[in-house]
Order: structure tokens, then C-alpha cells, then sequence
């Protein structure tokens, strides 16, 4: 799959995911704008998991590393559920995003060069 491609599917996907955000409002599922945002920032981050998966399988040349879209994916998820546990308590916000990085770091060590 060309970069073109994935950059147009990217963009739909982002579409869709606003879509399922907005219509999850009317629905009460979300109490407020907010959580939209932050349901948008997750979900996106989960589609960076997928699109990481996809790129692994037909790797370009000159392009983002799988791996880097992966962590990317990871830290937009983080972010989004840390900004939701904010309303909570602030601690388990910082608790999560230490747990991301922290995985990161791992992860990144444990990585063997090609």
C-alpha cells in the first residue's frame, strides 16, 4: 500500500472516528464535550496500533518505522485516558502516563537492532 494511500485512509478513519465521537453525545454515553475530545485522542491512538500493524506487513522504503507508530499510538492513548482520569483525581493521571513511559522505555530496550 503506497503512502498516498494510508494518508487518505488515515484521514477517513479520523472522519469516521469524529462521527462516532459526536454521535456517542446524543446517546449519553459522554456527559459532556470534553469527553468527546478526549474519546477522539484514544481512539486515535488505537488506530495507530492498526496502522502500525499494517505498515509492518509492507514495509516502505523511507518511511516511519512500525515500531515509532506504535509508541506514537501509545502515548496519543495515554494522553487521551490521562486527560480523562484528570477529572477524577490528578494522580491517577500522572500514574498512567508514567506507566506509558515507563513501558516505552522497556520496550525500547529490549529492542533488538536489524
Amino acid at each position: 500500500m503506497s503512502e498516498s494511500r494510508r494518508q487518505l485512509l488515515t484521514i477517513g478513519v479520523f472522519f469516521i472516528i469524529i462521527v462516532v465521537g459526536i454521535l456517542l453525545y446524543p446517546a449519553n454515553v459522554t456527559h459532556n464535550w470534553w469527553n468527546i475530545l478526549q474519546l477522539i485522542i484514544v481512539l486515535f491512538g488505537v488506530w495507530m496500533l492498526i496502522l502500525a500493524g499494517i505498515s509492518a506487513m509492507s514495509p516502505q522504503k523511507y518511511e516511519r518505522s512500525p515500531y515509532s507508530t506504535v509508541q506514537m499510538g501509545v502515548l496519543l492513548m495515554a494522553l487521551g485516558a490521562a486527560w480523562f482520569l484528570f477529572g477524577y483525581s490528578w494522580i491517577y493521571s500522572v500514574a498512567l502516563l508514567l506507566l506509558a513511559l515507563g513501558v516505552i522505555a522497556i520496550t525500547s530496550a529490549m529492542r533488538r537492532k536489524k
